[in-house]
């Protein structure tokens, strides 16, 4: 048996690599490229990836879209470095913290012919490293060479763009007696591919032959453990585990997903944006994300691995409803949440009724 990683652990690796800053080599049928995430880059290493060959800045649509860059890769824009940008030139256009301070970014040229596969690849990968979506990108002849001569990680395109769900273990579980309810227990949950832990909360003893009472919570720092006014999420956790503790059965799923999968550090620079005066998902957007980048498969896996086959879903988004079903959970009743509106979060409310469709 070999002791070389394999394609998941080449890719934690390579999540790892990125957000201390160090390059990443992607191979593919196209080719093969080196990149670098933006918003970890140094001067040198830029310097050192441009003394290399042409380098271009891979960005997202909606980020191209911001900056008015013409995506012509449909999903991804391939931004042409000037002969004289910097690394702060680079962040600048990967983070839009100071776009309404600087607006006018180019004119940005960017490329039109070309696979933008590689590019793709390496914007995924940025995402996974919960970094800014955006990368560095030079085209290499030689991947093995090129990763040899200085020692790194060598990923295939392929296995980065896959979008199977990562298989999740039952690691252990133990009794937790809460304020809700003393019989309660949470189990722990790891996924193969190295990323974060994911809990369920068990309320009871529910039944597995009848529709368990659940909800599929998405971590929360500022709301769940400072009690943010900015989101209704900590009072929909309370809310939720009461209501559970009131009926004596139910299952919450604490799923580690912040800001809607895009990480702390990022929803904490579309806050930022907010406080700019852009919305929830304008600032989503304008940070290169789509609305939303959670992945509701992992809630629905738990809930089978825990021997649940249906759910009376404690939501107010019609969306994980229907996300639930398609991973075969059947939900045989929504029940509403309606908790934690007050005078800061009103306008987020409303956003997320009219942009998002929640019933609020």
């Amino acid at each position: 048996m070999s002791l070389a990683p394999d394609i998941t652990e080449l890719i934690a690796r390579a999540r790892a690599d990125l957000r201390m800053g160090v390059p990443v080599v992607l191979t593919g049928e196209e080719g093969s490229a080196v990149m670098l995430a933006a918003e970890t880059a140094t001067a040198g290493r830029l310097a050192a990836l441009r003394a290399a060959g042409p380098v271009v800045l891979s960005v997202t649509e909606w980020r191209a879209e911001t900056l008015r860059a013409r995506a012509y890769d449909g999903d991804l824009a391939r931004v042409v470095l000037p002969s004289d940008a910097t690394v702060d030139w680079v962040r600048s256009i990967a983070d839009p913290a100071d776009d309404l301070r600087v607006p006018m970014k180019g004119p940005l040229r960017t490329l039109r012919d070309g696979d933008a596969g590689l590019h793709r690849a390496a914007i995924a990968l940025t995402k996974a490293a919960r970094l800014l979506p955006a990368a560095l990108v030079l085209t290499v002849a030689d991947a093995a060479g090129f990763a040899t001569m200085h020692d790194l990680t060598v990923v295939p395109a392929a296995g980065v763009l896959d979008t199977s769900s990562s298989p999740l273990h039952h690691i252990i579980s133990a009794r937790v007696p809460l304020e809700v309810s003393e019989a309660g227990r949470l189990h722990i949950f790891r996924p193969d591919d190295g990323a974060e832990e994911h809990y369920a909360v068990e309320i009871g003893q529910p039944s597995r032959d009848a529709a368990v009472l659940a909800r599929l919570h998405s971590a929360c720092f500022t709301g769940d453990l400072l009690g943010s006014l900015k989101c209704d999420c900590g009072p929909q956790l309370r809310g939720a585990l009461a209501l559970m503790g009131a009926e004596g059965a139910g299952v919450l799923l604490y799923l580690n997903q912040e800001g809607r999968g895009i990480g702390l550090a990022n929803k904490m620079r579309a806050y930022s944006l907010q406080d700019q005066g852009f919305d929830t998902v304008e600032a989503n957007h304008r940070l290169g994300f789509e609305d939303d980048e959670r992945d509701f498969r992992i809630g629905a896996d738990i809930l089978r691995k825990l021997g649940f086959r249906s759910v009376r879903l404690m939501t107010n988004n019609p969306a994980k409803v229907a996300r639930m079903q398609d991973c075969g959970m059947d939900v045989v009743e929504r029940v509403p949440l309606k908790v934690g509106r007050n005078r800061h979060n009103a306008h987020y409310l409303a956003t997320k009724a009219a942009k998002s469709g929640h019933l609020l």
